[in-house]
């Protein structure tokens, strides 16, 4: 069966279908890496978008049950040049089609997935639309044109309630902002007690808990979209030690008084290279943002750069001037990527023990 990408400049890339049979819309993107597909499409930080592949042989390995990010992925749509359907890897339990029916997600193969990245590299980030070859171009590009997208992405991927990790070590609230499994996992391997909460928590609910650290997570979307995380985070800092990862990055240099500006077609892939301005080392590491940092914008913050994108010189980490709040636009829990970056973990661990020996306010 014959399926299409409409985007909104009138591009029309038609495929073969595979995965749900689902008329989706979203934001078209590229993710430059070569493995990791599954972790990929359960990132709730895509949630809304339309994740075409550059790599040209996706599905290769499979599906299973243990490399889901999260249980219910938000990503509308996959487009890959070709889709294995016959995979082999001793841990496969399904193929990506029979995952992507299961999980609702329409997907789009055989096109010049090349020319596609060229033309969001030229064009910067597109809407666009998968659908069947019925559906009218000239309506869908003048829908897509106008359409207004949906800013509570966030809320529709963070937790509802609370819940807790028990651990013997520091307890850590994790505000999860569209937090990746991987993060928790992190977390929980240095052995602290971990309480998750949702992205709306208030600084006083937080603080309630007596928390020893706090770390936020990772998410989809524009970090002005939750103007209400950014007065938690406010309230948050110098209070004990916090380590912000990706969006959760972006909202400390908000709360600071620093700027966040769109790019022009985001970071996304596992193979990035970052240089620490610290020590020097240069590491590649695993990226999915489509906002950045202003670096103009901390001329009079308390912020400082820590990490640069080697690429195009743009902001990957800061540091609080004065107080113990730190935070890079990578993710160091690597799934999928590479584990360079991952240490990064155990110095916020260090940090809260130390902390902790000193002793902390919560008022």
């Amino acid at each position: 069966m014959k399926r299409q990408l409409i985007l909104e400049n009138g591009a029309v890339f038609v495929g073969e279908a595979f995965g749900a049979e689902r008329v989706r819309e979203g934001e078209v993107v590229f993710n430059t890496g070569m493995t990791g597909y599954q972790e990929i499409l359960s990132d709730p930080s895509y949630c809304d978008q339309i994740v075409t592949m550059t790599y040209p042989l996706i599905g290769n390995y499979g599906i299973n049950r243990d490399d889901f990010e999260s249980i219910i992925p938000a990503v509308a749509g996959l487009i890959v040049k070709e889709v294995t359907e016959v995979p082999s890897h001793w841990r496969s339990e399904s193929t990506l089609h029979e995952m992507l029916i299961e999980k609702g997600i329409p997907g789009l193969a055989g096109i010049d997935t090349r020319r596609l990245t060229k033309l969001i590299r030229e064009h910067g980030t597109l809407k666009g639309r998968l659908c069947n070859l019925e559906t009218s171009i000239k309506e869908t590009v003048q829908t897509l044109k106008t359409k207004e997208w949906l800013t509570d992405q966030v809320r529709r991927v963070s937790t509802t309630m609370s819940y807790e990790s028990p651990g013997s070590g520091p307890r850590i609230v994790l505000v999860d902002f569209g937090m990746k499994k991987g993060i928790l996992r992190e977390v929980i391997r240095l052995g602290c007690d971990v309480l998750v909460v949702p992205f709306d928590t208030t600084s006083e609910e937080i603080l309630q808990l007596h928390p020893d650290g706090i770390v936020l997570s990772n998410g989809p979307g524009d970090p002005k979209a939750v103007p209400e995380a950014i007065e938690t985070v406010r309230h948050l800092i110098g209070k004990v030690p916090l380590f912000g990862i990706c969006l959760g990055h972006q909202l400390l240099a908000l709360a600071c008084g620093a700027n966040t500006v769109k790019m022009r077609f985001g970071h996304r892939g596992a193979n990035h290279p970052v240089k620490d301005l610290q020590t020097g080392q240069f590491y590649m590491t695993s990226q999915n943002h489509g906002y950045a940092v202003d670096p103009e914008s901390l001329a009079n913050t308390d912020l400082e750069v820590t990490h640069i994108a080697i690429n195009d010189q743009s902001i990957e980490g800061l540091r609080h001037k004065q107080h113990l709040a730190y935070s890079v636009q990578f993710h160091p829990e690597a799934t999928p990527g590479p584990e360079d970056s991952s240490q990064l973990f155990e110095q916020f661990f260090q940090d809260v023990k130390q902390s902790k020996k000193v002793g902390v306010q919560y008022a």
